[in-house]
């Protein structure tokens, strides 16, 4: 059974295994980790995912991160922003995740995102915002398998064309 986890310090040996995970596959950015990847260090993270629920600077918004949990092996990191700015309105969304490489095709992703709507309804979201690359099959699976109704899409100055997701809670 999977449970969505606020980190703490006794999840640090094992989120140092996750985040290398990711590096040792090549992968810069763990999403819906708050930039997990890039930390300093594991304290310094959690105490920013820890203020990062209540006091942020004015370019962004209070959000909750959590790990995704199964056996007492995290699965995914998943980060929910409990509301849009301008910036989140168009790229990001309400919703964040990444799934472990060498546990995605799973159904891990799904299940994941079902949690996360589940929280939103604390948070007071109604309608979440789920975006996700064009070329992301699996996310757009994932969305869909929640309910998500695409509203458009989107070229960015990348050129790549990003997904925008409903999902009604």
């Amino acid at each position: 059974m999977m449970e969505l986890i606020f980190p703490t310090m006794k999840h640090k040996q094992a989120a140092l295994g996750y985040r290398q995970e990711h590096i040792d596959n090549n992968e810069s950015h763990i999403h819906g980790s708050a930039g997990f990847v890039h930390a300093e260090s594991y304290e310094k993270w959690l105490e920013r995912i820890i203020l990062a629920q209540t006091e942020v600077p004015p370019e962004f918004v209070t959000g909750t991160t959590y790990f995704a949990v199964v056996d007492g092996c995290i699965i995914g990191t998943i980060s929910i922003r409990h509301y849009l700015n301008e910036s989140l309105q168009k790229h990001g969304g309400h919703i964040g995740y990444g799934v472990r490489p060498t546990e995605r095709r799973k159904g891990y992703g799904t299940k994941m995102l079902e949690l996360a709507l589940e929280k939103c309804r604390d948070f007071g979201i109604e309608k979440a915002l789920v975006t996700c690359d064009k070329d992301n099959i699996g996310s757009a699976k994932t969305i869909a398998n929640n309910a998500g109704v695409l509203e458009n899409e989107i070229t960015e100055d990348s050129g790549n064309v990003l997904q925008r997701y409903w999902i009604t809670i």
